[in-house]
């Protein structure tokens, strides 16, 4: 007790110089505060620092091995001679590896530590983008399953690192797509400069493979030249020549099975730049969401739910939109698969699109309008998926505009006057205007509160159900009449009986069609009465929006699958010259498909918080 006492008693410095102008014991509670307070601070500044830190560094790790990467892809182009595709192949393929090692690190033991994932971020990793990264991954197997089967076929004029590289390739994208769908929420909060350095790592592996895959046109080139020589040879204009001369490189075999490993490779070459897009982006925000921590505020306590009501025209001619744009895509298609395309198919494909743009930036341009007049609150808060989501929507855009400005240069520069060149002209003028005012509307509409009457709507809307439901009729008397009718059939006659019998079977179809019908009408009237409630502005931004998202849906599905007549119609192929449209092409048709597919995301999202 007395050592108790004399501790207790035993004042500091600074409170002995205090003690005779103030009370002890207030003075004593304010300097305990404000020492509380600088510690607090001065611990979160450097926690601070300590982020900035290794953000900073595995920045700059990520960094150089992207400059190393492109150095010797740029090496491949300029000098293939000394640094040969086998070299990059290889250096990859030791990225890879590392990449692996982390992943597997990272979901056996980081992610498993006590106290680890304290945290999951929950605008992280929606369902669409996770959804996106297996579907991609998917393809991308089977892109590289394809180039196997091709490379052992002409194992005689290929190497083996073309066989072991896509091997490596199908291992590290399933690790990493089930590293992306499991893992992509969280905001770890242990290990946090090896695990931002192994984010990084993975990021600048998945950038290098998206370059390689931009200007690596080996295959394309054995394909173009075999056409050629073919054509050629039957011409009577070149002699047959072997399959591993010096001129043509590989010519694949008149076999059913190459020829299918070829027309695959070419169909889902897309899909692999289109998955290492997406992985940066789920990556990037793993990389941020390291050692944060998520107060209250960011957590939705009633995250809004998609569901269609208050759209009548908007899925109308939306759906309009892509069943035209279906037919357009497979005429298109059975064009260009049984012979070259002529130039009606390209004036078709064309002329859709030049229907179609004006009709999404009017659209896009109202619902800017209606954004600025409504009197709804900005979302103020902090978050790295909301900041990347604007970032890839304006950087993803730059791949369209990007090719349209090469189109506009080539055609103004060629002959601006013929038909289709007139159409692929006003077309690249309407994509770059479409683009703009769609990412405006888009931003704008992420960048505010969702409506905070959806409540009382909701209320609303099954307070109509269940009047609707309390004014019509039941049917519980009509088939308790006509049991108690059929129970006072005679059993003596057989005749009557299967008589009464078939008119029961019948009246219980009439019964069962009339209960069907009345469940349609309550659907109806509940659904135009949740309509009707919505005002002029809502009801306009989920029309809107619907619309965007259709037709977003189908000018993703026809470039990805196979449509691509900025490179077939061979205008700006003879203008740039093979290679350099080929890298064009390939730079900027995966950022305007991943444009798309991140639009229609985006659209969800303002539609829902309409």
């Amino acid at each position: 007790m007395t050592g108790n006492k004399v501790s207790r008693q035993k004042p500091c410095h600074h409170c002995k110089s205090r003690s005779a102008s103030a009370p002890p014991d207030t003075s004593t509670i304010h300097y305990e505060k404000f020492w509380l307070y600088r510690h607090c601070s001065s611990v979160q500044q450097r926690n601070r620092q300590a982020q900035k830190a290794g953000q900073l560094f595995s920045g700059l790790l990520a960094m150089n091995v992207v400059f190393l990467g492109s150095a010797f892809i740029s090496s491949v182009i300029f000098n293939h001679v000394a640094i040969t595709l086998a070299d990059v192949w290889i250096l990859l393929s030791i990225l890879k590896l590392l990449c692996l090692c982390w992943i597997i690190y990272y979901l056996l033991g980081t992610s498993r530590q006590p106290h680890a994932v304290l945290y999951r971020d929950s605008h992280a990793g929606p369902i669409w983008i996770r959804g996106s990264v297996l579907l991609f991954g998917s393809f991308s197997i089977l892109l590289n399953a394809f180039q196997i089967g091709y490379s052992a076929i002409l194992i005689q004029c290929k190497t083996r690192v073309e066989i072991v590289f896509p091997s490596i390739e199908i291992l590290f994208i399933c690790t990493q797509a089930f590293l992306l769908w499991n893992h992509s929420k969280d905001c770890i909060q242990v290990q946090h400069n090896f695990t931002r350095c192994g984010l990084m790592l993975t990021i600048a592996t998945n950038l290098i493979l998206w370059l390689l895959a931009v200007t690596n046109d080996t295959i394309h080139m054995e394909i173009d030249s075999q056409l050629r020589e073919v054509e050629q040879r039957f011409a009577g204009k070149a002699p047959f020549s072997h399959p591993c001369n010096g001129t043509t490189s590989c010519i694949c075999p008149n076999t059913t099975i190459c020829k299918v490993f070829q027309k695959g490779y070419v169909l889902l070459y897309p899909f692999n730049t289109e998955y290492c897009l997406v992985c940066c982006s789920v990556l990037y925000v793993m990389w941020k969401n390291v050692g944060r921590h998520i107060s209250h505020h960011h957590v939705p306590h009633i995250k809004p739910k998609f569901k269609l009501h208050g759209v009548v025209f908007g899925p109308l001619l939306g759906a309009t939109a892509v069943i035209i744009g279906i037919c357009v895509f497979m005429m298109y298609q059975i064009q260009a698969t049984s012979s070259a395309p002529n130039r009606q198919v390209f004036v078709m494909y064309y002329s859709y699109y030049i229907v179609l743009l004006p009709l999404m930036s009017v659209g896009a341009v109202i619902g800017t309008i209606i954004h600025a007049l409504e009197k709804k609150e900005l979302d103020t808060l902090k978050n790295p998926t909301r900041s990347l989501d604007v970032i890839l929507l304006m950087g993803a855009a730059l791949g369209q505009i990007g090719m349209s400005y090469f189109s506009i240069v080539a055609i103004v520069a060629t002959d601006p006057k013929d038909l289709l060149n007139s159409l692929i002209l006003s077309y690249s003028v309407l994509l770059i205007f479409q683009n703009i005012t769609q990412n405006v509307f888009i931003i704008d509409g992420l960048h505010r509160q969702p409506f905070v009457a959806a409540t009382d709507a909701r209320h609303t809307g099954h307070a109509g159900q269940h009047a609707v439901a309390s004014e019509l009729p039941g049917e519980e008397e009509t088939t308790t009449s006509n049991e108690q009718e059929h129970t006072q059939i005679s059993p003596d006659k057989e005749e009557e009986v299967k008589e009464e019998q078939n008119h029961e079977a019948y009246d219980q179809r009439r019964v069962s069609m009339l209960e069907l019908g009345q469940e349609i009408r309550k659907l109806s009237l509940s659904y135009l009465h949740s309509y009707s409630h919505l005002n002029w502005k809502r009801r306009a931004l989920r029309e809107i929006s619907f619309f965007l998202v259709l037709c977003n849906i189908i000018l993703w599905v026809m470039p990805t699958f196979g449509a691509h007549p900025v490179f077939e119609n061979g205008l700006e192929k003879s203008f740039y010259g093979y290679s350099t449209w080929f890298a064009i092409v390939n730079f900027g048709l995966p950022l305007g498909v991943f444009y798309r597919m991140h639009s229609v995301g985006g659209l969800l999202e303002v539609y829902i918080t309409a």
